[in-house]
């Protein structure tokens, strides 16, 4: 077998046969992939608005779902490191699918995560202006709508994109910065406050509400504070020796993310002290910690919660547009998305095009709402936040699943010598039994709506993707040589 590994001649590298377009390479180092890939997580942001959910449905010991979901994520995390390091790409999981099972596969994973990613990006994109919303309003009683604040702050972001990634990733990683060091003063304060009332029933399994069922069925919202762990991959062409520094970004940031969301968790419900009715209840649980804890200083928490949506609007645009300009410089989408600009290198099309589709689906969302007159005709944010995060994380838990089952099958075809039964056949083995617990608790019949016709939207996606895909691969058979073609770290 050929080495994955080496560049393919540039007959084949460009979708239309020549050299392809590349990203300036080696401007990133580990700790700027590192610091973008938990800014694109967003604790703030995913703890704020994720964590009642989670409490109310595992319980005091929801704490014990975070472990849970914290070493499921680095069981992924094992097969993104591993694939990066044997093949570097910014095509992400769509070069590692599409090297291991053909171009079909490939084409059908780029349209699988551009969508999913897309979507969950618009629910980053709304939350924004909303938090913005939710902030101003409490300070000065000013109620401006949402959706103006939406668009003015992912204008800027784009702008600070389209500068270059450098200037971007640092940016990203300051307001990752702020929001870590709001959420970890808040934390340990309300800890100190309650240190004659703490308990550790957050930790011990008997009080997780229904026992493993209840651990199952608040798994998936526990994995979903983790979703953007995979940012690193994605920036592999501008990162400096991507074959290490990639695995080691992946690996850092889940365990710090994971000690973090403890943290945060046991904080949380110490201050409801121990009453997760109640916190479910409260609109942003962390926040009224901090107002109880802070008093007027809780204002930070609100700064935290800002500088956290930008982060991983920053983030998270920059890597998955990167997921879909290395889709279109190889010819699996239309090659409008593989263009760079001349000077600053960045994929400028594919982070328009990425964060237009996604303000279009806030837009067709909200018009939705006005047509069938729900919520009195206006769209709530933090409610399409959580309702869009699902579907796109259905979508996103595929493309997971086919990179798990993708690993040893890829080691064994192209580098046997390399295979290790355990680091690339058991691990991505439960790592997919853990991906299937989520998918399972997304999927499952009986849900209210919207969240009980997401499954069969993700099954037309994936069907009308397949389909896409054999019919361009049967008009370009040259396709096959294209997938994976640019390396990372080739000269």
């Amino acid at each position: 077998m050929s080495d994955p590994g080496a560049v393919r001649p540039s007959s084949t590298a460009g979708p239309a046969g020549g050299e392809p377009q590349r990203l300036r390479g080696g401007v990133l180092g580990m700790a700027d992939i590192a610091a973008a890939t938990m800014a694109n997580v967003g604790p703030a942001m995913s703890f704020f608005f994720g964590f009642a959910f989670l409490a109310t449905t595992a319980g005091v010991a929801s704490p014990l779902t975070i472990v849970a979901a914290g070493v499921a994520v680095a069981l992924l995390g094992n097969t993104l490191a591993e694939f990066s390091r044997a093949h570097p790409s910014a095509g992400s999981f769509i070069t590692f699918v599409g090297r291991t099972f053909g171009p079909v596969s490939a084409v059908t994973t780029a349209l699988l995560a551009g969508l999913g990613y897309i979507i969950a990006m618009a629910s980053v994109i709304a939350i924004s202006g909303g938090f913005v919303q939710i902030t101003l309003h409490h300070y000065t009683g000013v109620d401006l709508p949402w959706i103006i604040w939406t668009l003015l702050l992912t204008g800027l972001s784009v702008v600070l994109m389209l500068r270059g990634v450098v200037v971007s990733t640092k940016w990203a990683g300051y307001f990752f910065g702020v929001e870590m060091l709001v959420l970890v003063v808040v934390s340990v304060a309300t800890i100190v406050e309650h240190r004659g009332d703490l308990s550790a029933a957050p930790f011990l399994p008997g009080h997780i509400s229904h026992g493993l069922s209840g651990l199952a069925a608040g798994f998936p919202l526990a994995v979903y504070l983790f979703i953007g762990w995979e940012n690193s991959a994605a920036l592999a062409e501008e990162t400096e020796n991507p074959r290490r520094n990639v695995g080691r970004a992946v690996f850092s940031s889940i365990a710090i993310m994971t000690v973090s969301y403890i943290l945060f968790a046991y904080a949380t419900v110490t201050g409801f002290g121990y009453d997760t009715d109640r916190l479910g209840e409260a609109r942003i649980p962390f926040i009224d910690v901090a107002h109880h804890t802070l008093g007027a200083l809780a204002f930070l928490a609100y700064v935290g919660g800002l500088t956290s949506t930008l982060g991983v609007l920053i983030a998270g645009i920059n890597s998955q547009a990167r997921l879909v300009f290395n889709a279109g410089r190889e010819g699996l989408l239309p090659s409008f998305f593989g263009y760079v600009h001349p000077t600053r290198r960045t994929p400028n099309n594919a982070i328009i095009t990425f964060t237009a589709t996604a303000l279009l689906i806030i837009g067709v969302w909200g018009l939705g709402h006005l047509l069938g007159g729900a919520d009195g005709g206006s769209m709530n944010p933090v409610v399409f936040f959580t309702e869009t995060s699902t579907l796109g994380a259905i979508l996103i838990l595929l493309v997971y699943l086919a990179s798990n089952i993708a690993l040893p099958l890829y080691y064994r075809r192209y580098r046997p010598q390399e295979f290790r039964t355990v680091r690339h056949l058991v691990l991505p083995a439960i790592g997919t039994l853990a991906i299937l617990v989520p998918l399972y608790y997304l999927a499952k019949p009986g849900q209210p709506a919207p969240y009980n016709w997401f499954p069969y939207a993700a099954l037309a996606a994936l069907l009308a993707a397949v389909g896409y895909a054999t019919l361009l691969v049967r008009r370009d058979p040259g396709l096959a040589d294209r997938v994976g073609s640019v390396v990372a770290d080739a000269e």
